[in-house]
């Protein structure tokens, strides 16, 4: 079983910074490319950022300039720094991975998503 299990939410004036974490367990074999979506209410849930194995990163055009996304494949993590956010980025923030188990190492990459964390921006 996998799990991806997220840290870093909360609230913060605009202009401030956050950093999420999302830190992934269980019977891993290989991860592929992971990720940050979120959703505000009443709207869909969007792509913030992503990156692939090798290090190549997918920004929304909203974010960009703003946030930075790393991560640790040593230790199955993905970071997105925060910065200067905006009222219009709170949302509910939800850690995406595409992830091998133990058991499907012959089978396509599964996509598992973490529990969500609220991010609110707001003087």
């Amino acid at each position: 079983q996998v799990q991806l299990v997220e840290s870093g939410g909360g609230l913060v004036q605009p202009g401030g910074t956050l950093r999420l974490s999302c830190a992934a367990s269980g019977s891993i074999f290989s991860i592929n490319d992971m990720g940050w979506y979120r959703q505000a209410p009443g709207k869909e849930r969007e792509l913030v950022a992503a990156i692939t194995r090798g290090g190549s990163i997918n920004y929304a055009d909203s974010v960009k300039g703003r946030f930075t996304l790393s991560r640790d494949n040593a230790r199955n993590t993905v970071y997105l720094q925060m910065n200067s956010l905006k009222p219009e980025d709170t949302a509910v923030y939800y850690c995406n991975a595409e992830i091998k188990t133990s058991y499907t190492v012959y089978s396509p990459y599964s996509r598992y998503w973490g529990q969500g964390t609220q991010v609110t921006v707001s003087s």
